[in-house]
């Protein structure tokens, strides 16, 4: 092939060059995404969770109070929840003596924990109080 006046062609050094950058960029922009997609996933789990957490405390809050089993049980109150698969949703809850007496009672106040778990991992852990009125 016949060159026309100051025309040169690519060597192969600027070939590799710029092929070496272009791969630079394509796993660059390839890492953002996988980590963008981690990182949704990860805020998607955490918004059940707490969403969850929220719902249980509401669930317990409308349930009787329990004054007779110690400790406290409200895990049966979730029974009507829908929990996602995946996720775990356990209520415990331990007797206050906030009028320090010493008696067994819990001078109508108990402190509620809701744990939530998704696939095994802890993922929120919120506590309020459950007064007896």
């Amino acid at each position: 092939m016949k060159k026309l006046g100051n025309q040169k062609g690519l060597t192969l050094i600027e070939v590799i060059i710029a092929l070496a950058v272009f791969a630079a960029i394509a796993v660059s922009v390839f890492v953002a995404l996988v980590v963008s997609t981690r990182t949704t996933a990860s805020v998607n789990e955490n918004t059940n969770a707490e969403s969850l957490t929220r719902s249980a405390l509401e669930i317990v809050k409308q349930c009787g109070y329990d004054a007779t089993n110690n400790p406290p049980r409200y895990q049966e109150c979730l029974e009507t929840m829908n929990i996602p698969n995946g996720y775990d949703v356990v209520v415990t809850a331990v007797r206050l003596d906030p009028e320090v007496d010493g008696t067994e009672n819990d001078d109508g106040i108990q402190k509620v924990t809701v744990e939530v778990k998704h696939d095994g991992e802890l993922k929120v852990t919120t506590e309020s109080y459950k007064v007896n009125r």
